[in-house]
């Protein structure tokens, strides 16, 4: 039960991290063409973000 809970923990803070990557990446599409040179990295940082949270999340759903 305590991994459970572990995971969940782990989760919800992925899901927050992921959110503020995509309002960083939202933010700096607004502001184009100023600050164009940093949308890969936050894209890359995004990407990743979401696909950890998703795997989290199968992981949790077959437990």
């Amino acid at each position: 039960m305590q991994d459970m809970e572990a995971l969940k923990s782990e989760i919800r803070k992925l899901n927050a991290q992921a959110t503020q990557l995509k309002m960083d990446l939202h933010d700096l599409a607004e502001e184009l063409p100023v600050g164009w040179e940093k949308i890969p990295e936050v894209a890359a940082r995004t990407h990743e973000a979401y696909e950890k949270l998703m795997a989290l999340r199968r992981q949790l759903s077959t437990t």
